[in-house]
């Protein structure tokens, strides 16, 4: 017989806005300058990129699309994969704030062009960069606090319109969460303390060492999306199965998570392979699978509408052979919003145009 699961997701992709990275006119991931709450991925996607098909007849039937670049990248939106416009493929255009927080970066590399500085100046600059995003989400605060007070009193001043700022007010209110690129143990820390001091809802975006932290991230209820589970270590010292161990020590230790591929749109389609491996080396099955449908959609707060089979959610269904995680598995029929999706990507239509070939 056969097997319905909700569709997958992946919270953290660029589905949509890199079509080919070696030419720069399909690449859409960055706006120039290093504060841009007010750039909008949903603005940039695609739908007619290729790693839409390839991505949704693996399973997986809707992604968050992240913007990349400078502190503040812009606001990701949360997408299906179909539709022909993208405010049409949208479940919520403007879904979370993105920030790379500031980290030091410091030392040789044999293959830099120009060399780190030294670990002062590397915390210095560090230091400086946190202190004008502390500057611009102070001013976001005051900006909203004016407008407000002239909505009730029309005999104020009129405040000054800034679009970046307005942007930034329904985060630094705790309305929508915001999403910190952080994977060190002590870049995790110093995410929670600076959330905590700004008054934010922060999702930590990578997470390699969150396990570190995980009596923290639990504390202060901060998930993570976590990402590297199919990567090798990243120190020469942490035994080969520290990152796939990762998502169960989480688990263990009762911190929200949801496992994602990361920033790639074209690996989008490996989403259950990570959660595979995760569910291999100690994460139960259910949990796995609940990794990449319930807990993502929970995280990136569309959960009424995508991430599990439910009365009046979403019908984003995916029909399988077998167990959804095994690569062995083969997708049978695919539904996203109730509508039956052809199983066809530009690699089947490579096959069928070359499988005769002598």
């Amino acid at each position: 017989g056969l097997i319905v699961y909700p569709g997958m997701m992946d919270a953290a992709t660029n589905m949509g806005l890199v079509e080919i990275g070696a030419v720069a006119a399909t690449v859409d991931i960055a706006e120039v300058g290093d504060m841009n709450p007010h750039a909008q991925a949903i603005t940039a996607v695609n739908p007619y990129n290729a790693s839409v098909d390839v991505t949704r007849v693996s399973g997986v039937t809707s992604v968050a699309t992240l913007p990349f670049g400078g502190i503040i990248s812009g606001q990701a939106t949360v997408i299906n994969l179909n539709g022909t416009t993208p405010r049409e493929m949208a479940i919520v255009p403007s879904a979370a704030l993105v920030i790379d927080f500031p980290r030091v970066s410091a030392g040789f590399s044999p293959f830099a062009q120009q060399q780190s500085p030294n670990i002062n100046q590397a915390v210095e600059t560090r230091d400086r960069q946190i202190e004008r995003l502390r500057k611009m989400l102070r001013d976001a605060e005051a900006y909203g606090r004016a407008h407000d007070a002239y909505a009730r009193d029309k005999s104020l001043p009129r405040p000054d319109t800034d679009n970046a700022l307005a942007s930034l007010v329904p985060f630094v209110r705790g309305e929508r969460p915001v999403i910190f690129r952080a994977d060190r143990e002590r870049d995790i820390r110093a995410v929670v303390n600076f959330a905590s001091e700004m008054k934010l809802r922060p999702i930590i975006l990578g997470g390699n060492d969150a396990w570190k932290a995980a009596t923290l991230l639990k504390e202060r209820n901060v998930p993570v999306i976590l990402m590297g589970v199919l990567d090798l270590p990243s120190r020469e010292d942490d035994p080969y199965d520290v990152l796939y161990e990762n998502a169960a020590k989480l688990g263990a230790a009762g911190v929200r998570f949801c496992i994602s591929t990361g920033n790639s749109g074209t690996q989008v389609r490996d989403l259950p392979f990570h959660a595979g491996m995760a569910a291999a080396f100690g994460l139960p099955r259910a949990e796995a699978l609940k990794a990449v449908t319930l807990y993502p959609a929970q995280i990136m707060n569309v959960a009424d509408r995508v991430g599990s089979i439910e009365v009046g959610k979403t019908a984003n269904l995916v029909i399988t052979d077998g167990d959804l995680l095994e690569a062995r598995t083969n997708v049978r029929h695919l539904f996203i919003e109730g509508r039956q999706i052809p199983l066809t990507s530009r690699h089947t239509q490579l096959y069928e145009q070359f499988k005769d070939r002598r």
